[in-house]
Order: structure tokens, then C-alpha cells, then sequence
């Protein structure tokens, strides 16, 4: 097996300053598009650096143990600096916004967060999605309170339903029933749009493709499997341990009747599959699973997303290696016009498209000064 690799550069410390472009210049119109002609339509806070788990695609122990270094709180964006941010970027044009981490429940108090986030509205008048990734091990005791504050959805990552087996991929011994104790949870809070996301791993999970869908299937919550990614620089990832979509759904599909579903909006992530009757039709009250197929089939033509790390740094792909340090315009006495501004040019140069050039690209670090160090899932989000 592949060893680690420890990262010698800590990519919280890189960054590049934005500038502020003089006159009327990039002042937000509700739309911005960059070099490759994607506009900015989502926007994913991370709200904290840690986590209460040890995933080995994101946070191995080995790498994250009780010596690592976390963020002070001081260098934590506020929840009012995040709130500024975010109101900028929605008059720039996004209209979803998903909080993450690490683990965002681990964030005192995030309901605040979540109340002037939920205020905040579209050049059209609209209130923005706003939704949280979770890993459900808070999410039993906090689900009333995030719906009361206004949050619209909850994605919680779940990558098995055998306990043995969940509790090795966690390596801290959590249990799968106090996942699935969060689940219903946010079922009973009022949550109605629940997704699942199962990150998929061959000879580690893949085994659970089928009874995970199976358990799923009629209940509402919506499936999602996600092709282990090279994200980072300490998870060891192989592609001899991807499970690629077409063979996940190849697989289902020997036991359950699947028919493809369109997509439902602008740079979807997930391929739809619905749960067919037995007529061959798609039945909803079935629901539907997804794919994610960012390594066996890029979708960097229709990517619309920017990453807010917990610190304030700007990220324009999940795969990237240097971001933008909006926090110092911030606590530099920046206007909203000011920070508005200096977002436009960062989005309109955009040309990222890792996953569509991966099989081009030297190995990560390899490049000259080891420039293409990528930064952590863990630090910007999923």
C-alpha cells in the first residue's frame, strides 16, 4: 500500500492578496461569469477547521492527531465578518449557499450563523438556498434548532450502514445509529429535502452500495455516492480504489430498477437515478439515488462553485492550491462596495478544470517548488 504523505507546506499560510479595482469596476449586477464562461451560483463556507472524526480520505489520524495545529479562534472568521462576505457574493449572483467544515456542528452556536444567512436575498428578491453538510454525530440534538433558524437542507455524509465497518472509516468508534438517530431527527425537525452522501471506496465500503440504497429507497432521504477523489495531500489516494459510477450503477441496477432522471439545475453535481415501478416508470415516492463522478467523469464545464475556507480564504476549485485572502480586506476596514469589488476579477480570471486535465498533471507536489501542494478537504470543505 501507498505510504502517506505528510504535507512539509501548511496551505492555510498561502494566500494571494485581492486587490480593489478602482472606480465602479466590479461592482456586482446579480451576475459573473469567469474565463471559461461559468457563472458564480454556489458558495460552501467552511466554518471550522476540525472535526470530530478521523476519515482516512479526509482527516487520518496519522496526520490530524492530538499535536496538529488548529486554527485559533482569533483567525476564525466571525459570524458577522462571514455574513458580510456572504452578502456580496449573493449580489454577485449565488443563490445556494452550504455551510461545512470539518465538522460545522462543532461550531458554537452556528443557528446564529444561520439567522442572517437566511435574511440575506437575491438581486431578484430571493432568499438564497441555504443548506449544511454534517457528518449527523451532533445533528439528533441540533436539527430543531437549525430549522428554526432558518436553514433549508441537511446533507449528512454516512459511508456505511454496517457498524464495524462505518466505525473503521470513522476511526474514532462511532456508532452508525446515532447517524441514523441524527437522520431522523431532521425528518422530525421538518427537514424534507435530506441527502445522503456515501463516499465510496473499493475493498474498503463498496460492498455497502446495495444495502444502503435498499435502506434508503421509499424513505424520502435521497442517495448519493461519491467516487473516492485525490483530494489533498494526505489521504494516499489510489485510483485502483475508485469504484467508478457506471460500474456503482451497473451494479444496483442487477438488483433494483433504476431509469436516468434529468438534471434540475446549472452545474448539478450528482447524475440522477430514479426507482422505477412496475411499469418502468420513475415512482417517485421511491425517490432516487445519485452519482458524483468527479474522477471517471469530470464535470468542470459546469462548475459554478467557490470555497470560503474558516479563515476567509478564497478558493476557486476543490482542487486547488493557493486561495485569496479576503479576511485581511475585511478586518482592514474594507466597504461592501470595497470587498464586492475585489471578489468580481478573482471569479472572472477562474480557469480551473483539475479533474478534466488530471491525467496530464504531475503528481501533487511534484511540480516546480512543489506549487501544486492542493489544499485539504478538510480546511475548505467538500
Amino acid at each position: 500500500m501507498a505510504e502517506r504523505v505528510i504535507p512539509l507546506v501548511d496551505q492555510r499560510l498561502a494566500a494571494l492578496t485581492p486587490s480593489v479595482p478602482a472606480g465602479a469596476v466590479g461592482l456586482p449586477t446579480g451576475w459573473l461569469s469567469d474565463a471559461l464562461g461559468r457563472p458564480l451560483r454556489d458558495l460552501r463556507i467552511s466554518v471550522t477547521d476540525r472535526c470530530n472524526f478521523r476519515c482516512s480520505y479526509c482527516m487520518p489520524k496519522e496526520v490530524f492527531d492530538k499535536d496538529y495545529a488548529y486554527l485559533p479562534q482569533s483567525s476564525l472568521l466571525s459570524f458577522e465578518e462571514i455574513t458580510r462576505l456572504a452578502r456580496q457574493f449573493v449580489a454577485h449572483g449565488v443563490g445556494k449557499i452550504r455551510l461545512t467544515g470539518g465538522e460545522p456542528l462543532l461550531r458554537k452556536h452556528l443557528e446564529r450563523l444561520i439567522e442572517p444567512l437566511a435574511e440575506l436575498r437575491t438581486p431578484e428578491g430571493r432568499a438564497p438556498d441555504l443548506t449544511l453538510t454534517t457528518n449527523g454525530s451532533l445533528l439528533a440534538r441540533k436539527a430543531a434548532a437549525l430549522k428554526a433558524a432558518g436553514l433549508d437542507r441537511v446533507t449528512v455524509s454516512l459511508d456505511s450502514l454496517d457498524d464495524a465497518v462505518f466505525r473503521r472509516m470513522n476511526d474514532v468508534d462511532f456508532p452508525v445509529r446515532d447517524v441514523l438517530a441524527g437522520i431522523e431527527a431532521a425528518q422530525a425537525a421538518g427537514f424534507d429535502r435530506i441527502k445522503v452522501n456515501m463516499v465510496v471506496k473499493r475493498g474498503t465500503n463498496d460492498h455497502e452500495v446495495l444495502p444502503m440504497a435498499r435502506h434508503f429507497r421509499g424513505t424520502g432521504v435521497t442517495l448519493r455516492f461519491i467516487e473516492y477523489m485525490d483530494v489533498g495531500a494526505t489521504n494516499g489516494w489510489r485510483m485502483d480504489e475508485v469504484l467508478p459510477s457506471a460500474e456503482l450503477i451497473a451494479r444496483l441496477r442487477e438488483h433494483l430498477p433504476l431509469v436516468p432522471l434529468g438534471a434540475t439545475a446549472l452545474g448539478e453535481t450528482a447524475e440522477r437515478w430514479g426507482y422505477a415501478d412496475a411499469a418502468g416508470r420513475h415512482d417517485p415516492a421511491l425517490g432516487e439515488v445519485g452519482v458524483i463522478s468527479s474522477v471517471t467523469q469530470a464535470f468542470c464545464q459546469d462548475c459554478n462553485r467557490a470555497r470560503l475556507s474558516t479563515e476567509g480564504k478564497l478558493y476557486l476549485c476543490l482542487f486547488a492550491s493557493q486561495g485569496w485572502d479576503l479576511r485581511a480586506l475585511l478586518r482592514g476596514g474594507a466597504s461592501d462596495e470595497a470587498l464586492a469589488a475585489a471578489i468580481a476579477p478573482i471569479w472572472q480570471q477562474r480557469a480551473d478544470r483539475y479533474s478534466e486535465l488530471r491525467g496530464s498533471l504531475p503528481p501533487d507536489g511534484q511540480a516546480a517548488g512543489g506549487a501544486r501542494r492542493r489544499v485539504e478537504m478538510s480546511y475548505i470543505g467538500g
